[in-house]
């Protein structure tokens, strides 16, 4: 069904199979009582079944808690997506505005959101090589001849992640740590640093790895990572939003490498 009869059908009608709010009564949540088959269940937890429809366990749901808690938390206001929510708290907007603009500007090409996402297409797609008999190397090479790089493996400014080891210390202590997309996440990087390319894995690739594992789809891991970078963002915010209004990183004009036209005298006489 699509065109009109699509729009007619939804005229005054949303069937709608998540849920719904009976005020003063019940809230259904994906065809669940909220306030009773779902009480025991912690916010992850929650978040989690609406996005994909499965009751993780509490060990999952602590697994994706400290996935973000270790890896995205960092309230460094030089960081791309927490400059925008301390450039906010200067101007005196709202932490809601500063958050929701850091989040979206988080979708990033280089870092962020489309890296995160990547390495975890990346494993999908190189299982299911692997599980056809093709060796791992052939599968990376032909990945670094696509693409020039693969998602998750290499970094700026230093090629060590800090985050890796807490993470996977992490993963062990929840015996969450040896599924087969964690470990060919490691065999990946074992070929990389073997053959001429020298790229160590980033804490992309262990997270993408660990998600994997827990059997979700590429889509439910975008949206399980949207709002990962958030305890960052909200402390910068926070931080600028107290000091004097506008002081955050000012730029003076003499700064600024200008090689456009020169100014211009205005003559009231020519106009």
């Amino acid at each position: 069904m699509s065109g009109f009869s699509a729009l007619s059908s939804a005229e005054n009608h949303w069937a709608t199979y998540m849920g719904a709010w009976f005020p003063g009564e019940r809230v259904v949540y994906r065809g669940k009582d909220l306030f009773h088959e779902l009480k025991h269940l912690s916010w992850m937890q929650l978040y989690l079944y609406g996005i994909t429809g499965h009751v993780f366990t509490e060990k999952q749901a602590k697994l994706f808690e400290g996935m973000w808690a270790l890896t995205t938390s960092y309230p460094d206001p030089r960081l791309w997506n927490n400059r925008i929510g301390s450039l906010a708290g200067t101007v005196r907007s709202t932490g809601t505005l500063a958050l929701s603009a850091a989040i979206a500007a988080s979708e990033a090409d280089i870092y962020g959101g489309k890296p995160i996402l990547g390495a975890f297409n990346f494993f999908i797609r190189a299982k299911g090589k692997c599980d056809q008999g093709i060796a791992l190397r052939t599968i990376v090479e032909g990945e670094l001849d696509k693409c020039r790089t693969i998602s998750g493996y290499g970094r700026p400014i230093i090629n060590r992640d800090e985050r890796i080891t807490p993470l996977l210390d992490l993963a062990k202590e929840l015996n969450l740590a040896d599924g087969p997309y964690t470990q060919l996440a490691f065999a990946v990087e074992e070929v990389l640093l073997q053959g001429r390319w020298r790229m160590r894995m980033n804490v992309a690739a262990l997270a993408a790895g660990l998600a994997a594992d827990q059997g979700i789809s590429e889509r439910e891991y975008y949206l399980i990572a949207a709002p990962c970078f958030t305890a960052g963002i909200i402390p910068c915010f926070l931080e600028a939003n107290q000091r004097p209004e506008g002081t955050f990183l000012p730029l003076p004009c003499n700064r600024i490498n200008y090689s456009g036209n020169p100014p211009r005298k205005w003559n009231p006489s020519e106009s």
